[in-house]
């Protein structure tokens, strides 16, 4: 199970590292963090817009969890289909829970239930 952790976590990481967005003109950033031990990684957008705005939010958020070894997607606050991603670098689509998606919706996303 460690090993399909480690897997799954650094086709995570490269994933989210794409994501990322340089954004000249504004003194905000797109930050990747990894918490490694209880398996959560996100992608946030942080910093002052051009009109004087603090900006704090969480574009993507997973987790993976230790007992099943399965992707949690628990936010997607971008227009990336960001689960097709992780399938094309050979993650099952059976390993990956829509998490922010009721039950009842997992069922036909084509995604794992839980």
């Amino acid at each position: 199970m460690k090993r399909k952790i480690n897997l799954y976590q650094k086709i995570i990481l490269a994933v989210l590292d794409e994501e990322v967005i340089i954004r000249p003109k504004e003194d905000m950033k797109d930050v990747v963090i990894a918490d490694k031990e209880k398996y959560h990684y996100q992608l946030i957008k942080t910093g002052w817009t051009e009109k004087g705005n603090f900006v704090d939010k969480t574009l993507i958020h997973f987790q993976i969890l230790p007992e099943t070894g399965k992707i949690w997607l628990l936010t997607n606050n971008t227009d990336n289909p960001i689960t097709e991603e992780l399938v094309r670098r050979g993650i099952p689509s059976s390993e990956i829970v829509i998490g922010f998606q009721p039950p009842i919706f997992r069922s036909v996303s084509g995604y794992a239930v839980n």
